[in-house]
């Protein structure tokens, strides 16, 4: 195996050890509310409030520079460390309470120092293969998102499991990334930053091809995670048109774990035609077919099995599929010395815009039925495709892919 090759392993499987810690939580959800009667709010409140804290810990991360300012496994090992205590710590507090809420905010704000950073050691082994290394890197990050889904099917199907279990099985992982991120060789392409002033956060949003790659992202971001956060029971009531039993909720699980783990394959599949054909050719692409079938999800609520599932897994694969270009652009078109301030203000506000977004969409399905709900959604790629068909027109874009637009 090449030096290459070693790193790109090793920081891929850090990256999924620490992540874990993200969904441990997710995974137990639904036993939390049988064993502890927790209201939707309750629950509600800790799935948010990881995103919440990676928002925020993004945002302190942009404003001081540390990602360009601290060496970057250094910043990957004590995020991990802190994610793998602030996690244990959830097994000891009353689900529900306040102080697990806040323990769920400090695992995401440590998260913060682990998902952007990944992607800057990864990028700095790049060499015309940034699309598939960063696409590699997300797509084993959406695996771990799909493995909640998996734990549910499993206690569906009678397997049940002790909470505690999984909450500290991923506070081992977080534990044991820390100590694997050591053993990465750093690539030929990191480059030791310049002082660091917080007014370079901004250049994301005035410069204009930094400005545009990131307003492609935050389309994709206000869809990605709404999809993956309610696919679910979208499946669940479309399937139980025909009347509900044990069967059906296990059958809208396994859809479920299947529509989201299809966007591994989006994703390195993505990274592979971004390389060859271009970035703002495949995101473009991608936009457009996952903002169709936030569309045509409502004319479908209620269809065969035969006709939901190939319509769950193409929207899977596409939702995906543009994720880790919007950050490989964002890489090629930043200044070296700021690329981790660059992919850390990137990830802060997309990530806001999917905590709004998640929160908005039960809301429009009460308001207006499954049939309209998803349509709301399509608004973020289709403008988010607008904004890559301008960046493509702009001169920078000659930095994207080797020349490869």
């Amino acid at each position: 195996m090449s030096e290459k090759s070693l790193a790109v392993l090793l920081i891929i499987v850090a990256e999924v050890m620490v992540v874990s810690v993200w969904f441990s939580a997710t995974a137990i959800i639904p036993t939390l509310q049988a064993d502890y009667a927790l209201t939707s709010q309750q629950t509600s409140y800790m799935t948010s409030a990881v995103s919440i804290g990676f928002v925020a810990g993004t945002l302190v991360s942009a404003v001081l520079g540390l990602a360009d300012r601290v060496d970057a496994r250094l910043l990957f090992a004590l995020a991990s460390v802190f994610a793998a205590i602030v996690n244990a710590l959830f097994v000891f507090v009353e689900p529900g309470s306040n102080g697990s809420i806040l323990l769920r905010f400090l695992t995401g704000m440590a998260m913060a120092g682990t998902y952007p950073i990944g992607m800057k050691l990864a990028s700095s082994w790049a060499s015309g293969d940034m699309g598939v290394l960063i696409g590699l890197l997300v797509g084993a990050l959406t695996l771990g998102s799909a493995l909640p889904h998996l734990l549910a099917a499993l206690d569906v199907a009678g397997f049940g499991f002790d909470w505690r279990i999984p909450v500290l099985v991923a506070s081992g992982f977080a534990a044991s990334a820390a100590v694997l991120i050591a053993f990465v060789r750093v690539g030929p392409v990191m480059q030791r930053a310049a002082q660091f002033q917080p007014k370079d956060a901004l250049r994301a949003f005035t410069t204009k091809s930094l400005r545009l790659a990131n307003f492609g992202y935050f389309g994709h971001m206000w869809e990605l995670y709404a999809f993956w956060g309610w696919i679910g029971l979208f499946l669940l009531d479309s399937l139980s048109v025909n009347g509900a039993d044990d069967t059906v909720k296990l059958t809208a699980t396994l859809v479920t774990f299947l529509a989201v783990t299809s966007g591994a394959i989006g994703s390195v599949v993505g990274g592979s035609i971004a390389d060859r054909f271009g970035r703002t050719t495949l995101t473009i692409g991608a936009l457009m077919i996952s903002g169709s079938c936030c569309v045509l999800a409502g004319f479908l609520f209620g269809a065969s099995l035969w006709i939901m599932v190939p319509f769950v897994v193409v929207w899977g694969i596409a939702a995906v599929a543009d994720s880790a270009q919007f950050s490989s652009s964002v890489i090629e078109l930043s200044a070296p010395e700021l690329r981790g301030t660059m992919l850390t203000v990137q990830t802060c506000v997309g990530f806001s815009l999917t905590v709004v977004a998640i929160h908005l969409l039960p809301v429009l399905k009460d308001l207006l039925g499954w049939e309209f709900a998803f349509m709301f959604l399509a608004f973020g790629p289709f403008l988010g495709a607008v904004a890559m068909l301008r960046l493509r027109a702009h001169p920078d874009a000659e930095r994207l892919a080797g020349g490869r637009r």
